[in-house]
């Protein structure tokens, strides 16, 4: 049987779509994340973590694919959002870890993104 966490529907949301929702921010973020990947990871991993574990956790929670809030909410309408998709899919859901992270050193991962942003470009 896969382990699971009851995980905050705000900080799932966090990782799903480009607003942070989580009430303890980049903590519940972070949290998901180091959870989902079995990892203890940097700020600058953060992304790398997110972009696989969004497919993960719409494959664990069908529900999730296309439940985003509208574009150009306001902060307090993001919250309005939320509150409202918290009451129809609940306030917490249970996530599972992914398979197959792949652990990079931090530092030499911070290295090579300072690489490549200071890539030339080329005309």
């Amino acid at each position: 049987m896969t382990e699971t966490r009851s995980t905050p529907l705000a900080d799932v949301l966090s990782v799903t779509t480009p607003h942070l929702l989580s009430a303890r921010q980049m903590d519940g973020l972070t949290d998901l994340l180091n959870w989902m990947t079995g990892d203890e990871l940097e700020m600058w991993q953060l992304s790398r973590a997110a972009d696989e574990c969004a497919p993960a956790l719409i494959a664990q929670h069908p529900v999730l694919d296309g439940l985003a809030p509208p574009p150009g909410c306001s902060k307090p309408a993001l919250r309005v959002w939320l509150a409202s998709a918290e009451r129809q899919h609940g306030t917490h859901l249970e996530v599972a870890r992914i398979s197959g992270w792949v652990h990079q050193n931090p530092v030499q991962e911070f290295r090579d993104r300072v690489e490549l942003a200071n890539l030339p470009t080329t005309p």
